[in-house]
């Protein structure tokens, strides 16, 4: 088929959006329990609500691209976030934010399954390693920016009297001004209308899925899962995606609670800084995989991850306000290589194992779930050591791991010959 760079760059687009949305929530946790009177666990059922529409739908969605194709996929999977943002703008509250959030989420994870095999497509498969890369710096600037989206707008529209641009005034009259940050989801509306009338005036490749994208029968789901090593791996993907948002969403509170850090400020900042240097992590990661074995480097950033989570619930105010991004770094190569590891375990059904891995991204939702209950029988510091459960699981991987094939690795040297291009 005929590449299509236009197509290209509307996919990094669409990546831009899901982080964008995606990440927010960390920064106005803090605020959101403040605003709505929210118990810890109450708050923790916000993510549990987003990413269990994950667990749910990515083996469907993997089903509907196959029989709709990719564009009427995609305006589906925008028409779900769409109104589920739009539901909320409208009507904030918790129970509506609830609901809008797993509508958000179901819309979230049909775009992830769709744009990979569409991104290839496009870009051409020689391309590919080359667009995912970029397409994953991308989304890390994305989450980057969105917690200083929300620092000026709580600035701005926070007590506001007139006076400020078109942008700030006309949000002042869209939302109640006892929540400034709702602000944020009648943004979000625009930016997904706008990609709505894109996609759908945009013509899009028919996407011949290979065989590691196709999903299979529930007879092969069933038999994968009488596998010892698929349920393995799957915990693994439970176990890194509980630790990302365990992490996000929880940082901006525990820095105001312990350290008294303003979450609108220094809390949204550090998210910000945490979503950065995962993506700066993800990049220096693609040179470090090509000269160290996948396995050991698991084994070292988990260590290192452990330390720095140590250093962020016990060290000082400004240690820790710096130690929680920096964790990020070092998580920043975990899921990737335990996906490899998964993948490179089984001979057969790798499109049916990847559906199972993704909706593995369901941990999301439960380990900040049992933070937040832990949070409020015991407090948010030591609810917090439950993330040495999910990091010490993913340090057990690389010690069990038995892949058919091991990452290719090369000296330092033949990086900058020829060979090796």
């Amino acid at each position: 088929m005929k590449r299509s760079k236009f197509l290209v760059i509307l996919i990094l687009v669409v990546w831009f959006v899901i982080s964008f949305v995606t990440n927010i929530l960390g920064p106005i946790m803090p605020v959101i329990i403040e605003n709505f009177k929210l118990s810890l666990t109450l708050a923790a059922f916000l993510p549990f609500s987003f990413f269990l529409a994950y667990g749910i739908m990515s083996i469907p969605a993997g089903i509907m691209i196959e029989r709709l194709g990719a564009k009427i996929s995609m305006l589906i999977a925008f028409g779900f976030t769409f109104s589920g943002s739009f539901l909320f703008a409208l009507l904030p509250g918790y129970f509506m934010a609830l609901a809008s959030l797993f509508i958000i989420g179901i819309g979230m994870a049909m775009l992830q399954v769709i744009i990979n095999p569409l991104m290839r497509e496009a870009g051409g498969e020689e391309h590919f390693a080359f667009n995912s890369a970029l397409a994953q710096l991308v989304f890390g600037a994305a989450s980057f920016i969105s917690p200083f989206v929300f620092s000026y707008l709580m600035k701005e529209l926070s007590g506001y009297k007139g006076g400020g641009n078109w942008l700030v005034n006309t949000l002042s009259h869209l939302i109640p001004p006892e929540l400034p940050w709702s602000s944020l989801y009648w943004i979000f509306s625009l930016i997904i209308l706008v990609m709505l009338v894109v996609i759908r005036i945009v013509r899009f490749p028919k996407v011949e899925l290979k065989e590691d994208e196709k999903v299979g029968a529930v007879e092969t789901y069933l038999g994968l899962f009488k596998n010892r090593t698929v349920v393995f791996y799957f915990l693994g993907i439970m176990a890194y995606v509980g630790t990302e948002q365990g992490l996000a969403n929880w940082m901006s509170k525990f820095l105001n609670t312990y350290h008294g850090f303003n979450p609108e400020v220094e809390g949204a900042s550090a998210i910000g800084w945490f979503w950065g240097l995962m993506s700066v992590g993800c990049l220096l990661g693609l040179v470090v995989l090509k000269l160290v074995d996948s396995k050991l480097i698991l084994k070292i950033v988990s260590l290192l991850a452990m330390g720095t989570v140590a250093v962020a619930l016990f060290g000082p105010a400004q240690l820790s306000l710096w130690a929680f991004p920096v964790a990020g770094f070092f998580i920043s190569l975990m899921y990737s290589i335990i996906f490899s590891l998964a993948l490179n375990s089984v001979e057969k059904h790798h499109g049916s194992f990847s559906g199972i891995l993704c909706s593995g991204i369901f941990g999301g939702a439960l380990v900040p779930l049992i933070i937040g209950w832990l949070g409020d029988q015991l407090g948010l510091k030591i609810a917090m050591l439950f993330l040495y459960v999910t990091l010490g699981y993913i340090l057990a991987i690389p010690f069990w791991a038995k892949p058919l094939v091991n990452n290719k690795t090369i000296r330092f040297s033949e990086l900058f010959t020829k060979k090796t291009l």
